[in-house]
Protein backbone atom coordinates (compact mmCIF):
# COMPACT_ATOMS: atom_id res chain seq x y z
CA UNK A 1 0.00 0.00 0.00
CA UNK A 2 1.00 3.38 -1.03
CA UNK A 3 1.73 6.00 1.95
CA UNK A 4 -0.64 8.38 0.02
CA UNK A 5 -3.28 6.09 -0.17
CA UNK A 6 -3.57 6.06 3.94
CA UNK A 7 -5.53 8.29 5.56
CA UNK A 8 -4.06 11.44 6.72
CA UNK A 9 -4.79 10.95 10.11
CA UNK A 10 -2.61 8.14 10.03
CA UNK A 11 0.01 9.96 8.04
CA UNK A 12 0.41 12.56 10.20
CA UNK A 13 0.40 10.43 13.52
CA UNK A 14 4.48 9.35 14.63
CA UNK A 15 3.35 6.60 16.30
CA UNK A 16 2.09 5.09 13.69
CA UNK A 17 4.93 5.74 11.54
CA UNK A 18 6.95 4.22 13.74
CA UNK A 19 5.08 1.43 14.01
CA UNK A 20 5.31 0.83 10.29
CA UNK A 21 8.85 1.07 9.93
CA UNK A 22 9.57 -1.07 12.42
CA UNK A 23 7.36 -3.93 10.62
CA UNK A 24 9.29 -2.94 7.83
CA UNK A 25 12.43 -2.88 9.55
CA UNK A 26 11.67 -6.36 11.22
CA UNK A 27 10.82 -8.16 7.72
CA UNK A 28 14.22 -6.63 6.63
CA UNK A 29 16.70 -7.90 9.40
CA UNK A 30 14.63 -10.83 8.95
CA UNK A 31 15.54 -11.70 5.67
CA UNK A 32 18.95 -10.64 5.98
CA UNK A 33 19.95 -12.59 9.12
CA UNK A 34 18.11 -15.30 7.58
CA UNK A 35 20.56 -14.91 4.21
CA UNK A 36 23.52 -15.46 6.48
CA UNK A 37 21.80 -17.94 8.94
CA UNK A 38 21.36 -15.85 11.53
CA UNK A 39 19.23 -14.22 14.30
CA UNK A 40 18.45 -10.60 15.86
CA UNK A 41 18.95 -11.72 18.86
CA UNK A 42 22.43 -13.57 18.66
CA UNK A 43 23.59 -9.99 17.21
CA UNK A 44 22.19 -8.17 20.53
CA UNK A 45 23.64 -10.98 22.50
CA UNK A 46 26.97 -11.02 20.87
CA UNK A 47 27.49 -7.29 20.75
CA UNK A 48 26.42 -6.70 24.38
CA UNK A 49 29.25 -9.54 25.57
CA UNK A 50 32.16 -7.50 23.23
CA UNK A 51 30.78 -4.34 24.66
CA UNK A 52 29.88 -4.92 28.43
CA UNK A 53 32.38 -8.07 28.72
CA UNK A 54 31.58 -11.49 30.30
CA UNK A 55 28.05 -10.95 32.02
CA UNK A 56 25.25 -13.82 33.60
CA UNK A 57 22.32 -15.07 31.31
CA UNK A 58 20.20 -12.59 33.11
CA UNK A 59 21.98 -9.27 32.78
CA UNK A 60 22.85 -10.10 29.52
CA UNK A 61 19.32 -10.78 28.74
CA UNK A 62 17.92 -7.76 30.35
CA UNK A 63 20.67 -5.38 29.08
CA UNK A 64 19.09 -6.35 25.42
CA UNK A 65 15.50 -6.82 26.34
CA UNK A 66 15.54 -10.56 25.70
CA UNK A 67 13.08 -12.01 27.96
CA UNK A 68 15.01 -15.44 29.83
CA UNK A 69 13.10 -18.24 28.17
CA UNK A 70 14.64 -17.08 24.56
CA UNK A 71 17.70 -16.19 26.16
CA UNK A 72 18.42 -19.81 27.68
CA UNK A 73 17.59 -20.58 23.65
CA UNK A 74 19.42 -18.38 21.76
CA UNK A 75 22.61 -19.18 24.24
CA UNK A 76 22.08 -22.69 24.01
CA UNK A 77 22.49 -21.96 19.84
CA UNK A 78 25.48 -19.25 20.42
CA UNK A 79 27.00 -22.28 22.50
CA UNK A 80 26.68 -25.26 19.77
CA UNK A 81 28.16 -22.75 17.03
CA UNK A 82 31.33 -21.64 19.14
CA UNK A 83 30.22 -18.01 19.75
CA UNK A 84 29.83 -17.95 23.45
CA UNK A 85 31.32 -19.94 25.98
CA UNK A 86 29.74 -20.31 29.63
CA UNK A 87 31.92 -20.83 32.36
CA UNK A 88 31.35 -20.67 36.43
CA UNK A 89 31.66 -17.07 37.85
CA UNK A 90 34.76 -17.11 40.28
CA UNK A 91 32.55 -14.60 42.21
CA UNK A 92 29.32 -16.82 42.81
CA UNK A 93 30.12 -20.72 42.08
CA UNK A 94 26.41 -20.83 41.61
CA UNK A 95 26.28 -18.44 38.64
CA UNK A 96 27.97 -18.72 35.49
CA UNK A 97 29.59 -16.17 33.36
CA UNK A 98 28.67 -16.02 28.84
CA UNK A 99 32.14 -14.82 27.56
CA UNK A 100 32.45 -14.08 23.99
CA UNK A 101 34.50 -16.19 22.21
CA UNK A 102 37.33 -15.27 19.29
CA UNK A 103 34.40 -16.87 16.53
CA UNK A 104 31.98 -15.08 18.39
CA UNK A 105 33.42 -11.77 17.67
CA UNK A 106 34.53 -12.91 13.68
CA UNK A 107 30.77 -13.81 13.84
CA UNK A 108 29.44 -10.31 15.31
CA UNK A 109 31.08 -8.26 12.65
CA UNK A 110 29.93 -10.73 9.91
CA UNK A 111 26.50 -9.99 11.36
CA UNK A 112 27.01 -5.90 11.93
CA UNK A 113 28.25 -5.29 8.22
CA UNK A 114 24.80 -7.69 7.43
CA UNK A 115 23.33 -4.36 9.65
CA UNK A 116 24.56 -2.24 8.71
CA UNK A 117 23.21 -2.89 4.81
CA UNK A 118 19.72 -3.19 6.12
CA UNK A 119 20.24 0.26 7.35
CA UNK A 120 21.04 1.53 4.47
CA UNK A 121 17.92 -0.42 2.54
CA UNK A 122 15.91 0.73 5.08
CA UNK A 123 16.76 4.78 5.73
CA UNK A 124 17.98 4.53 1.91
CA UNK A 125 16.34 8.24 1.55
CA UNK A 126 17.85 10.02 4.32
CA UNK A 127 20.87 11.71 4.52
CA UNK A 128 24.08 10.31 7.13
CA UNK A 129 22.77 13.89 8.92
CA UNK A 130 19.70 13.03 8.90
CA UNK A 131 19.59 9.59 10.04
CA UNK A 132 21.84 10.88 12.83
CA UNK A 133 18.93 12.34 13.69
CA UNK A 134 16.49 10.17 13.25
CA UNK A 135 18.87 8.20 15.91
CA UNK A 136 19.28 10.87 18.40
CA UNK A 137 15.60 12.02 18.26
CA UNK A 138 14.29 8.12 18.75
CA UNK A 139 16.68 7.80 21.54
CA UNK A 140 14.84 10.82 23.52
CA UNK A 141 11.68 9.18 23.04
CA UNK A 142 12.79 6.22 24.73
CA UNK A 143 14.47 8.01 27.64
Amino acid sequence: MELEETPARLRCKPSWLISKTAARAHRLIGEAMGAVDGRAYHFAILAALDEFGPDSQVRIGQRCGIDQSDMHAMLRELTAQGHVARTADPADRRRNLITLTPMGRRRLEKLDTTLAKVQDKLLNSLSAGEREQLTALLSRALD
